[in-house]
């Protein structure tokens, strides 16, 4: 009789066992709800998440209480900036110097609070993905001090940060090392496993070889499966769609959409960089289009960097309606004026310019009813004399929209494309039918976004 007792609760010990943790992980898996379905990679409109502009302490909580009003604006994958115990040893109090790969910094919050967000955004549609540090660790972080031949060292021994960079607050990892791979690909599958987080946007992807992307992003959705994850490279190595990202970073764009609205380029050089961006790129892999992101606004803020709010909004359009992988940086939608430093706590008024946040909700409506917008569906580019009008047409199927921006702060003109002029179209943004003539004047930083059904 005991041996049968015994032998009963081995099976219920092991049986418990296998149905807490996936095959390959020796993590807890929490159950995710079948309901959530992450978006498509072409259906994206990501919000980065940086927690320091929430509250000083606690800010998953904060987050947590205005995901309503983040969701209210069609946001549907949230990106969530560092939230690891940060390092004390030469620190610059950046969340990019990762002490601890599987815990939840205390000025934050705690894990649970992040499984709370994640199960309150699944509940709401969203997906959420981590910003993963995989480039190099805080110097007190414990791999240091008890794997030392995980990191790079230089001629002397010592190990060093970053070559070519001025991160003084962080060591450099060496990616030579076997073990050192498996550790992180395993701090990795703790967030997807015991947490249900959707993927990763990785920071410095192109300073991490591409070899150790493939073996890690795969392992990643084996073990995710039948769950999809989204993983987005901070980068533009072509090789990181090779690797397995859905996306990575439009940097050439980010420069193109400034030069032409402040160093008065011609508007047809968003046209080429467009397309070198994605003459190479598969079927459904996308670049992430922004104007502004938590590097960016550590600078200033998008409204100074374009020449003030209208000025921001035509770059705001004429990025993200060209091809589609929009992202809002969290404070971009109330029009936070000043730079925020995001080494530290920047109070925001969420309540703050109600008019301009109205404005990028009816965009992002806009955005989200016509899959012409945010696919790789026909784009059709039109010059004007003096290529001062960004003029293209986005066609899918029989979705077709005309998208107009004048990038300049004086009134210009343009002839309306032949498909579209002496007919009615709707202005997607009112909902009023305009006639369109032979020619069109757009006042200054005017955009439009007409349908023709």
């Amino acid at each position: 009789m005991k041996q049968f007792l015994l032998t009963l609760l081995l099976t219920l010990v092991v049986a418990t066992g296998f149905m807490g943790c996936k095959p390959g992980s020796s993590h807890n898996a929490i159950p995710v709800s079948n309901s959530f379905v992450l978006p498509e990679v072409a259906d994206v409109v990501m919000y980065q998440v940086n927690p320091r502009v929430f509250a000083p302490s606690n800010s998953l909580q904060a987050v947590l209480a205005r995901l309503d009003s983040i969701q209210d604006l069609g946001v549907n994958v949230l990106w969530i900036m560092p939230i690891y115990p940060i390092g004390v040893e030469k620190t610059k109090n950046s969340p990019y110097s990762v002490r601890d790969y599987k815990a939840v910094a205390p000025e934050f919050g705690t894990v649970d609070d992040l499984r709370a967000l994640v199960e309150s955004c699944h509940e709401r549609g969203m997906g959420v993905i981590l910003d993963w540090v995989a480039n190099h660790t805080a110097w007190d972080n414990a791999w240091l001090a008890q794997h030392p031949d995980w990191y790079t060292k230089d001629s002397t021994g010592n190990i060093i940060f970053p070559p070519g960079t001025d991160w003084t607050d962080v060591a450099d990892l060496n990616y030579d090392n076997k073990d050192m791979r498996a550790a992180m690909i395993d701090a990795m599958s703790f967030w997807v496993d015991s947490v249900g987080i959707d993927g990763f946007r990785c920071d410095v992807a192109d300073a991490v070889p591409v070899d150790f992307w493939t073996q890690a992003i795969t392992t990643l959705r084996n073990s995710a499966k039948p769950r999809r994850l989204l993983m987005l490279a901070e980068g533009s190595n072509p090789e990181n769609f090779s690797a397995g990202f859905d996306m990575n970073y439009a940097w050439d764009f980010m420069v193109a959409i400034a030069d032409v609205m402040t160093g008065n380029a011609k508007v047809n050089k968003l046209i080429q960089v467009d397309q070198n961006e994605y003459k190479d790129l598969e079927r459904g892999k996308f670049k992430l289009r922004f104007t502004t992101n938590h590097d960016e606004a550590n600078k200033e803020s998008p409204i100074k960097h374009y020449g003030g709010e209208r000025a921001s909004m035509a770059a705001f359009v004429a990025t993200t309606m060209l091809h589609g992988g929009m992202l809002i940086y969290g404070s971009q939608e109330v029009g936070y004026p000043e730079a925020i430093n995001f080494f530290h706590y920047v109070p925001v008024n969420w309540n703050a310019n109600p008019k301009l946040r109205e404005e990028y909700k009816q965009l992002i409506t806009v955005y989200n009813e016509h899959p012409a917008l945010r696919s790789s569906g026909t784009i059709r580019a039109f010059d004007d004399d003096e290529n001062n009008i960004l003029c293209i047409e986005r066609v899918l199927n029989n979705d077709n929209v005309l998208v107009l921006v004048n990038v300049r702060d004086k009134e210009q003109n343009i002839e309306v494309p032949k498909m579209w002029a002496d007919r009615p179209a709707t202005d997607l943004m009112t909902g009023n039918e305009i006639n369109l003539g032979a020619k069109i004047t757009m006042r200054p930083y005017q955009y439009l976004l007409l349908s023709n059904k």
